[in-house]
């Protein structure tokens, strides 16, 4: 049902993101403003992903402002379709957001719209004809509306709300959004997004939380501990067993950071010897043009880097990596009979170049599939996780005879320890902590952990749930 009247005290609506990782979108309502933080799409199961197609819960063209938390698609790419069905207003981000949602918009618009044309051609779809769900014309539409801002600065995004972005060591760019409320008392809601690590290879770490009332606080690995040296020695075991008998590495890795990150550690496993020199191609246009945003940060020594990465003449490249651009080359990489090591875009195995490298290498007993972050619930790389010997692609079922290798320890999401020690950075204790982004046992045990730790209620709010912000009196 259409929320339509504006409500007499502040209320937050948790849109996406409650009870599953994916679809990142809350809603901030006050008696004079609309502000939505994040727009992003529903990633996994299909229950999941068909509320991508549900009309928006409010009217596009009452929305004020948008806040994106950063460029990963379940946070931005909602917005195609946000602004295509009327919403006119600024779209607030980091500049590197800003930079990296110029990369991704696009790209997926263009992935959907070949992946629909590709059904349509196969006849494998049950929709007739099959559509996207935007299209890399509305992506380019969406656009102008981005308007970056500073790190650490106050801007009022609507009447009476004031948002500040602090560095979130998730991915270039990415920022936790602060909200106050100056009509209210001047209540001040924290949103982390996706949290990063006070470890990550190359970002520095998330800023402190300092005020708030009220925090949304994602719980990805909110049940777990990451072991970040075990991580790396069984991903280089990985890759000398792979080439010892013949085959290839495939890693379906996230465009925008995890690429980064990948080719971070092949480069000091090959420098110390840890694994083989053996050819390394990066096939995803995407992830290219992403690699391309790092690296002109680290030559403006972008404060979001770690200091070091500076002094590195080629922090992404394990030697020679060859960058595969067009459809020709990626087919070609086929026709390869040394071993090799392929990074490809989706992360998660749900689309793009990657889900034909799957098809042909996974059947073969000599080559393995690294995954190196989160897979969600009905995708592709979450049932390689979970054992299946086969899974269907392309409109047809692939035996799994490749090695599967999970190493969620690679992941750029804080886990428990790490999402607790930043709530510990609060000035002083939250009121309520609303925890998203998460499969409901991590969520549940986040909760758990925050209440047992402080004072502070914690909340796993469902979808479609409303709050108020106001204080309790």
């Amino acid at each position: 049902m259409e929320l339509t009247e504006h409500p007499r005290v502040p209320v937050l609506s948790f849109l996406g993101a409650a009870g599953t990782v994916t679809g990142s979108r809350f809603l901030i309502d006050t008696e004079q403003a609309r502000v939505l933080v994040d727009a992003g799409l529903f990633q996994g199961l299909k229950e999941l992903r068909l509320r991508n197609w549900d009309a928006f819960p409010v009217d596009p063209t009452s929305i004020d402002a948008v806040v994106l938390t950063h460029a990963h698609v379940d946070h931005v790419g909602y917005l195609p379709a946000l602004v295509r069905n009327g919403f006119r207003g600024p779209v607030i981000s980091t500049t590197a957001t800003a930079e990296l949602a110029a990369i991704v918009l696009p790209d997926a618009g263009h992935l959907q719209e070949e992946e629909a044309a590709f059904a349509n051609r196969m006849g494998f779809s049950k929709h007739h004809p099959a559509l996207p769900l935007f299209s890399e014309a509305d992506a380019l539409d969406c656009l102008p509306q981005l308007d970056p801002v500073d790190l650490g600065t106050e801007t009022e995004v609507a009447p009476g709300v004031h948002v500040t972005l602090r560095s979130a060591g998730h991915i270039l760019g990415s920022a936790t959004v602060s909200v106050r409320l100056s009509d209210h008392h001047d209540r001040r809601i924290v949103f982390s997004g996706d949290l990063g690590r006070s470890g990550h290879p190359l970002l520095a770490p998330p800023e402190p939380l300092g005020e708030a009332d009220v925090v949304v606080m994602e719980s990805t690995y909110g049940n777990r501990r990451h072991d970040d040296a075990d991580a790396v020695e069984r991903f280089a075991a990985a890759v000398r067993r792979t080439i010892g008998r013949g085959g290839t590495v495939l890693v379906p890795a996230f465009a925008v950071d995890r690429t980064e990150v990948v080719l971070h550690h092949l480069r000091e496993l090959q420098a110390t010897d840890r694994i083989p020199q053996v050819p390394v191609f990066v096939d995803s246009p995407m992830a290219l043009a992403a690699l391309g945003v790092y690296r002109a940060a680290i030559e403006r020594r972008d404060p979001d880097l770690r200091p070091e990465l500076h002094d590195l003449a080629a922090p992404f490249g394990p030697g020679e990596i060859t960058e595969v651009h067009e459809v020709a080359e990626s087919k070609a990489l086929a026709q390869l009979r040394v071993p090799s090591i392929i990074v490809s875009a989706s992360g998660m195995g749900t689309g793009g170049r990657v889900v034909h490298h799957l098809a042909r290498l996974l059947p073969d007993h000599r080559n393995t599939v690294l995954l190196v972050g989160f897979q969600a619930p009905g995708t592709r790389g979450r049932l390689l996780a979970d054992g299946a010997r086969e899974i269907k692609m392309l409109g047809r079922y692939v035996r799994v005879s490749a090695e599967v290798v999970d190493l969620g320890a690679f992941s750029v999401h804080a886990d428990c320890d790490e999402l607790l020690e930043w709530l510990d950075t609060a000035h002083t204790p939250p009121e309520t902590v609303y925890v998203v982004h998460g499969e409901p046992d991590a969520s549940t045990r986040l909760a758990e952990l925050i209440e047992g730790r402080r004072d502070i209620q914690a909340v796993v709010p469902h979808h479609g749930e409303r709050v108020r912000l106001d204080r309790a009196r």
